[in-house]
């Protein structure tokens, strides 16, 4: 029984186990390919980053994508969502004072089970804010609700 296993390395070679890499067809952006392309990591066309020494992002889970930029003279702050599935996405800013702009970045997912797809969206979304930004830190947090 072990000359049999051991008889044709080939066909072992062969099995699930197969460590040894394959051939894949891999496809990859042009060089010329610009970043804002890329719609969770840029701002929409005529927005300015909040740089990241002025965001605190502690509030959101790992991997949550962090983006935050201003519009309107910085009246207006828009900031990457994440939503799934049969998740909507939404923005609450609870707190707005001299030194810090909170905002909630909120999920609202059926209350009854149901199905669902099994996709991740980063929807871009703004809010009016009192008064413009100006220096003040932008605070993230995350929290999901049942509808």
């Amino acid at each position: 029984m072990l000359t049999s296993a051991c008889a044709n390395p080939q066909e072992n070679q062969d099995s699930a186990g197969d460590t040894r890499p394959t051939e894949t067809s891999q496809t990859s952006a042009p060089p010329d390919t610009e970043p804002d392309k890329q719609p969770a990591r840029t701002p929409p066309s005529g927005g300015e980053r909040v740089e990241s020494g002025r965001i605190d992002a502690s509030g959101l889970p790992k991997g949550y994508p962090v983006l935050v930029w201003t519009e309107d003279d910085g009246r207006s702050v828009g900031v990457v969502a994440q939503e799934g599935g049969c998740g909507k996405a939404s923005l609450e800013v609870p707190v707005q004072n001299e030194t810090q702009v909170v905002i909630t970045m909120i999920e609202t997912v059926p209350s009854e089970p149901k199905m669902c797809t099994m996709d991740l969206r980063y929807p871009k979304l703004t809010t009016q804010l009192e008064q413009p930004l100006g220096d003040r830190t932008v605070v993230l947090k995350n929290d999901q609700r049942e509808r």
